[in-house]
């Protein structure tokens, strides 16, 4: 039985769970997932403006912080922290953790192949909409292959303490060890599915172990010290979800069940560059206080291609707020509302879209819930999307006056004017997988 635990469900996530995990008690492994698909495109930009950047900056002084531990325990670290630039993220591990052996994992970044791809005729078309990549011609920020598990298992066979990919699938870092430490072979499809759905329980860290739980919240105890997740796996696919003892939070199939729905599509067909994992076919079974054990998973044959993660520039945004309290606060902030639309229309300006929230009312499940007959105050959320960054400056010059010459009790704009921020935009499609070759290489 190996155990792997994951301390990072994002890149922001807490910070003293990696350490927590290490320090208070026994695992094999350390997965910290990093990255998502916007993120790409960040660190893409980091990395254009500086070559010794483009990777998740918090990654290496954590590794830092814990080299010893990991090295006197016996931890091994996987993590998609390289973002675009994983050597440049090893480099820095090393710097810091200089008796830590270092591996990474490359091959997914195609920002610098996209025209010859195109040029040979792969249309990387969009898959929701069906447009080729070429009709969003020089707007292109970013293009990651998702890899799979095997790379990840073939760095750590180099005896590294620390794993460093780019755009792997967040289920890999877990199914990586198993592979590694099992022998599991390409068409092991039923324990490469168990392996999946295992690293999909505890990709969001502390998600399933009662964070950001529906079940009974307020009956979580210690969310202060809450523990994050590990999987206790074995070789025959079968595998417990637990956490350390004496730590916050609540493993239970009622909140395994959450996670397991969590960014589910079909449920028959959970599809990663390893296998297609077959998420009706999951056995939970709570066989002790905070442990869970998962069994009797099935899988099918990989895919033939792989999904790619493009970003692309897309005009601008802003978005502003101001809140109007009680007495008609509710009217007040649709008045507002009705006031900025008017004066936009009348200035001749033209968004892609204009979006009104009323936070108090109906922010986070519009009609669904019963808005209060008379809120103490509402917060007025509006927002523009469009091509032109004029337009959208000169928005972010309508709402603050409102505060002189709107409804009255306006308040809540300390922070004035609101920013003017990019657009990226998201732009998935397919790829055979032979244009994709990954490789390892060990950073001395």
């Amino acid at each position: 039985m190996i155990r792997i635990a994951n301390g990072q469900g994002f890149w922001g996530d807490w910070l003293e769970a990696p350490v927590r995990l290490v320090e208070q008690g026994p695992i094999d492994y350390l997965a910290l997932d990093y990255l998502a698909e916007i993120t790409m495109s960040i660190v893409q930009k980091q990395k254009q403006a500086d070559a010794n950047l483009g990777y998740a900056r918090d990654f290496p002084p954590l590794i830092g912080r814990i080299a010893r531990q990991l090295k006197d325990r016996g931890v091994k670290v996987v993590a998609n922290a390289g973002g675009v630039n994983p050597v440049a993220c090893a480099r820095e591990v090393r710097r810091l953790a200089p008796h830590l052996k270092v591996a990474v994992v490359l091959g997914d970044d195609l920002y610098d192949r996209i025209p010859d791809l195109l040029e040979r005729g792969h249309a990387l078309a969009n898959m929701e909409t069906g447009e080729p990549l070429a009709s969003i011609g020089d707007r292109i920020t970013s293009a990651n292959a998702y890899i799979g598990a095997f790379p990840l298992a073939e760095a750590l066979a180099t005896g590294a303490d620390v794993v460093i990919a780019g755009r792997c699938t967040d289920t890999a870092l877990t199914l990586g060890p198993m592979i590694h430490r099992y022998g599991w072979k390409p068409d092991d499809w039923n324990l490469l599915a168990a392996g999946t759905i295992a690293g999909h329980i505890i990709e969001c860290g502390a998600q399933c172990t009662g964070g950001n739980c529906q079940v009974d919240w307020r009956s979580i105890p210690d969310m202060a010290n809450i523990g994050y997740p590990i999987v206790e796996a074995e070789p025959d696919g079968t595998f417990v979800v637990t956490k350390h003892h004496g730590t916050g939070g609540r493993v239970h199939s009622d909140v395994v069940k959450e996670q397991l729905l969590y960014e589910l599509g079909d449920p028959e067909r959970y599809i990663t560059p390893d296998c297609v994992a077959d998420f009706t076919s999951i056995h939970l079974e709570d066989v002790d206080p905070d442990r869970v054990r998962v069994s009797r998973i099935r899988g099918g044959p990989r895919p033939p291609q792989l999904k790619i993660s493009i970003s692309y520039e897309w005009g601008f945004k802003a978005i502003g707020t101001l809140v109007y309290s009680w007495p008609e606060a509710l009217e007040k902030a649709r008045a507002a509302d009705r006031i900025v639309r008017e004066r936009l229309a009348g200035l001749g300006l033209e968004f892609a879209g204009i979006y009104t929230e009323y936070f108090g009312v109906n922010a986070c499940h519009g009609p669904a819930a019963a808005a209060p007959p008379d809120p103490p105050e509402v917060q007025l959320r509006i927002g523009v999307r469009g091509a032109s960054r004029k337009d959208v400056d000169r928005f972010t010059r309508e709402l603050i006056p409102l505060v002189l010459n709107g409804p009255p009790t306006g308040t809540g704009f300390g922070d004035g004017r609101p920013p003017v921020r990019e657009v990226i935009a998201y732009w998935p499609a397919l790829l055979e997988r032979e244009e994709v070759q990954t490789r390892v290489e060990v950073v001395e």
